[in-house]
């Protein structure tokens, strides 16, 4: 359920044949950030504008994805912490749409960097978290793949999302072709996630110039950016 403006076609860059793109970040190594706007309050709506803005601040991005689902003005769907500040509200409605397949969730750092996955009713105070982002519905929870989800079903597309590995750190994943939900959910079970959470779908993009993949393009709301500590 990605309410976008101005979607363009994008081109990629693939390497390899493997059906998933991803990347585990380390939140002791490297700094996890959700990024939305620049210091002039401009939308950074793109990886390829996320990356230029970190690289003219001496910031090398290793990687980024859309890290959520927005509406019209590039705005984000459910809550949204950037900096222990909430820019947006924690959305706890029912509608329509993969944002509200229930059980929907959170995926938040704190600020002595870690990484978890929450159902939406179970948010912690959010005191002592130092980025969220709210999306639906999740894919695991507590090791099991979604009640909802069908094997068989035909409503595929390219997606992403991200869950929590046993270690800690997190693990970030995009389709390099469309699935299912209950494929997609499969894939971050084998990783060993306990807790993974659908991010947004069709409109999906990923920067990871390590593994020769690099989607400079999108037209997003909230961004997740991994940089070098």
């Amino acid at each position: 359920m990605a309410l976008l403006v101005g979607f363009r076609p994008f081109a990629r860059k693939q390497s390899g044949t493997a059906k998933y793109v991803s990347y585990r970040a380390n939140l002791e190594k490297q700094e996890l950030k959700l990024y939305w706007k620049d210091e002039q309050g401009r939308l950074l709506r793109s990886l390829g504008r996320l990356e230029n803005w970190l690289s003219d601040n001496g910031r090398h991005l290793e990687f980024a994805m859309n890290g959520g689902m927005f509406k019209a003005g590039n705005v984000p769907v459910g809550l949204f912490i950037q900096e222990q500040r909430v820019v947006a509200p924690l959305d706890t409605a029912t509608g329509a749409g993969n944002f509200y397949l229930m059980p929907n969730g959170v995926f938040y750092t704190t600020i002595d960097n870690k990484a978890a996955i929450c159902r939406t009713a179970a948010l912690p105070n959010t005191r002592k978290i130092r980025f969220a982002t709210q999306s639906g519905p999740l894919l695991l929870i507590d090791g099991r793949i979604h009640p909802a989800f069908n094997a068989a079903s035909k409503n595929l597309n390219i997606r992403n999302g991200v869950g929590i590995l046993p270690d800690g750190s997190v693990l970030l994943v995009m389709s390099k072709s469309k699935v299912g939900l209950h494929e997609f959910a499969t894939y971050f079970q084998k990783q060993g996630c306990r807790n993974a959470l659908y991010l947004d779908g069709f409109v999906s993009r990923t920067y990871l110039p390590a593994k020769g993949w690099v989607q400079a393009d999108g037209d997003f709301g909230v961004i997740i950016g991994v940089t070098v500590r």
